[in-house]
């Protein structure tokens, strides 16, 4: 469901596949290529949420901020992930279950693990990968890391294809 809020209205691009299970509401820009899963919740209520090209938001994941958030291009953010980040860099992926809080940046082609939980306003160089709970910088992306995400970025844009390409059943 994509909805307005007040005079914020959703900005789809139509290239984009929002799942009829999602919830858009409110000062969103959701960029070319882009897909948004079933039960994702994207708020832009409180600021404006951006999200670039080619980013993939899967399935039961939140995006919501009280301030302005910006995700950008080939970024996945794996499934039931809760995201307050102020910033996602490019080509980053974000593991399955992670927490980001409120002000957390996240520099170009870094990982954020699986579960991981990032505390509020921190900062996460580029080409870090962070895991843990509290999170914490625990090395440094490699070229098989790029490779993964360059290839998750594909895969789910593939599949945005395919499903944009069907129709609801009646």
């Amino acid at each position: 469901m994509i909805r307005n809020l007040g005079d914020k209205k959703p900005l789809v691009h139509p290239s984009a596949f929002i799942s009829e299970a999602a919830y858009v509401v409110g000062d969103v820009e959701i960029g070319e290529g882009s897909s948004i899963w079933p039960g994702t919740v994207i708020r832009g209520d409180s600021g404006k949420v951006t999200i670039g090209k080619y980013t993939n938001i899967q399935d039961n994941s939140v995006v919501h901020g009280d301030d302005d958030i910006e995700i950008g291009d080939y970024v996945t953010i794996g499934h039931r992930v809760m995201c307050h980040a102020k910033y996602i860099g490019n080509l980053s992926l974000i593991g399955n279950g992670s927490i980001i809080n409120d002000g957390v940046i996240i520099g170009k082609n870094s990982i954020v693990g699986s579960g991981a939980m990032l505390l509020e306003n921190m900062d996460i160089p580029e080409k870090s990968i962070a895991v843990g709970m509290p999170g914490r910088v625990r090395g440094e992306v490699q070229q098989k890391h790029i490779d993964l995400q360059e290839e998750t970025a594909d895969i789910y844009l593939n599949k945005a294809k395919e499903y944009k390409g069907q129709g609801n059943l009646e």
